[in-house]
Formats: C-alpha cells, sequence, structure tokens
C-alpha cells in the first residue's frame, strides 16, 4: 500500500481547522438562476451556462417556483465525505431558517429540509416562540429531545428573518396529477409507497381541489 506524505496530511488537518469546509463551501454559492429543466415537490434541476444542478428543495419552494420556466434559488452547498449537495431556497429567508437549523446539533440538511416541508416558516416561528416541542417532534425522524434542543437554541433568533417576506403561493391542482406527484414526494422523503399511497388517497378524497403541496404537507402530518 503506499502511504500518503505525513506533511500532506498534516496541512489539509490544519486547513480544516481555520477554515472548516461547510461554513466555506456554503458561501461559495449565492445562488443558482437560469432554466427550469425539471421539477418535483423534493428537488429542481435548474439549467444555467449548459450544466444542469440538481438542487434539494422544500414544498415551500417547491410551491413558490412550480409554473415558471426561469428561476433563482438561493444555495446552501454541502461537502461530505461522501456526497456533495446543494440545497435550494426561494427566498433568502428560508435559506437561514435552514442554516439555522442545522446550526442544531443532531439536525442534518435532509432533517431541516423536512421541518420546512412540514412547517411554514410563519408555523415553524410560532411553534419556536410558544416551545411546542410536541407538536414539531411530529416531523418525521425529529424526536422530543431534539425538538426540545431546537427550540431552546432557536428561540428568539427567528423574529427578525420575517421582515417584508412574502409567504407561499397557492398552487391549483387536481385529481390524478396531485396524487401522483405527492405520492412521489413522499416516497422520495422516505415514506413506504403503501402508508404514502393511503394517506394520500384520503386527503384528496376529504378535499379534491387541494394543492399539490398541502397535500403532501397535511400527508406529512399524518404519516
Amino acid at each position: 500500500a503506499i502511504k500518503k506524505p505525513i506533511m500532506d496530511t498534516k496541512i489539509r488537518k490544519i486547513f480544516v481547522l481555520l477554515y472548516p469546509l461547510n461554513d466555506f463551501s456554503k458561501r461559495m454559492y449565492e445562488y443558482i438562476q437560469g432554466k427550469l429543466a425539471e421539477l418535483a415537490p423534493a428537488y429542481a434541476v435548474v439549467e444555467t451556462g449548459g450544466v444542469g444542478y440538481l438542487l434539494h428543495i422544500s414544498l415551500q419552494t417547491y410551491s413558490e417556483i412550480e409554473g415558471r420556466s426561469e428561476v433563482k434559488l438561493f444555495t446552501h452547498f454541502v461537502v461530505r465525505e461522501d456526497a456533495q449537495l446543494f440545497f435550494g431556497f426561494s427566498t433568502k429567508t428560508e435559506r437561514e431558517l435552514f442554516r439555522q437549523l442545522i446550526s442544531v446539533s443532531g439536525v442534518g440538511g435532509n432533517t431541516a429540509r423536512m421541518i420546512l416541508s412540514t412547517y411554514s416558516p410563519r408555523e415553524l416561528q410560532s411553534i419556536i416562540t410558544t416551545e411546542n416541542a410536541v407538536l414539531l417532534k411530529n416531523v418525521k425522524g425529529l424526536g422530543l429531545k431534539t425538538a426540545q434542543k431546537i427550540i431552546v437554541e432557536l428561540s428568539g433568533k427567528l423574529t427578525a428573518l420575517f421582515d417584508g417576506d412574502a409567504g407561499p403561493l397557492p398552487v391549483a391542482g387536481n385529481g390524478d396529477a396531485v396524487y401522483d406527484e405527492a405520492t412521489a414526494a413522499l416516497v422520495m422523503l422516505g415514506f413506504p409507497k403503501a402508508a404514502s399511497d393511503k394517506v394520500v388517497r384520503a386527503i384528496l378524497k376529504e378535499q379534491p381541489d387541494i394543492s399539490v403541496e398541502e397535500t403532501v404537507r397535511m400527508s406529512l402530518k399524518r404519516l
């Protein structure tokens, strides 16, 4: 086996200590603007300069950009040992919420995205302000202890984020298209196909004119 140079390893450790990789890389890309080549409730592909960028998104962002041909998504770039991931957001407010969430120990990117897909920014602000950990722990993969930790660490930090920020735009949808997109989104988020199918069908039966975003949001609260 070929040994790696000791000096290279030491230099790398010093560099990472001085310039944490994720802290640097998250600011490396401010936004991506271009043609919306593909869109699903859990991701978007934005084409610019002949390159298609896959960005993981929340339902909040999905509802904001659905139906557009050109988009501008604010980004958070994550570098891990096994992957490099882009998370995309329709507003800087949502991105800052995401960053606040992942600053809490035990909350990763996918969990933060699940939280933002289950609750709107305003709802999340209300949950944290009222210290409603029981409601927050309803998010898939989030236990009571982590929910309590989020509330303690983010208490008082979110008020200034919402000045002038608009809420999500309603999106019309119907029938099979809503069922297909909502079910696909839940499966991509890690829920079993059978359970997703059952919940989505029940919601569409109750509210036939509901949008894809609201269908998924309600499903996340029932699964």
